[in-house]
């Protein structure tokens, strides 16, 4: 096999990797699907590209090597898990919160002085909601080794196109869950998904507080 042909079976590898990873439900996808059915396409899309800065940020750290450095101070992980954990778990409570509400409610969404959405502070929630996953890390130092040859060579082409499979699958999810039939399904079954969501962020929120790095 070339080097060119062993590259090109790594990268594939990496972006498959991602893909599974970024693609498969989970607290991030399964709050933009709810911002986007309750609020429709813009509110979504900020908080996907907040998700999508927060993936990129690991992306960047764990390409200069800096996530090996990270992996070496345990105190600065730990705090990152804590903080990620309680974040988490205060999502689950306003989620639980709305579905026990029988009007229609806005979980963990902020609104502006005039009743809608804040797209600034969804976008920021968005990009803290991944910085505050520590396994973030360790996924892209899966990606960054998977794509890397034996020599240590890595195509350039690894973030690049995991970012643009990010934004696929991010924005995608929020452009179809705000369509007006998905958005009219989501209103029948709202308070089943805002409880769906408080058993993922709860759960999600307990495991980071629970595990080990």
């Amino acid at each position: 096999m070339t080097a060119n042909a062993a590259l090109s079976t790594h990268l594939l590898i990496a972006f498959t990797a991602y893909f599974v990873n970024a693609a498969s439900p989970g607290p991030s996808n399964l709050a933009i699907m709810s911002i986007a059915a309750n609020h429709g396409r813009r509110p979504a899309l900020s908080f996907a590209l907040g998700v999508m800065s927060g993936s990129l940020f690991w992306a960047m750290v764990a390409m200069l090597g800096i996530s090996a450095t990270l992996l070496a101070y345990a105190q600065f992980l730990v705090a990152i898990k804590i903080f990620g954990g309680a974040y988490l778990l205060w999502l689950a409570f306003k989620s639980g919160r709305a579905a026990l509400r029988p009007s229609q409610s806005t979980p963990f969404v902020p609104m502006d002085a005039d009743g809608k959405p804040s797209l600034k502070r969804l976008y920021v929630r968005g990009t803290l909601l991944h910085l505050t996953n520590p396994k973030a890390v360790l996924g892209w130092m899966s990606v960054v080794a998977l794509s890397s040859a034996p020599d240590g060579t890595m195509p350039v082409a690894v973030v690049p196109g995991c970012a643009a499979l990010g934004l696929t699958i991010f924005c995608g999810y929020a452009l179809l869950f705000s369509t007006r039939a998905a958005r009219q399904i989501y209103l029948r079954i709202r308070r089943w998904l805002d409880g769906c969501l408080a058993v993922v962020f709860g759960a999600a929120g307990w495991q980071l507080l629970t595990s080990r790095l």
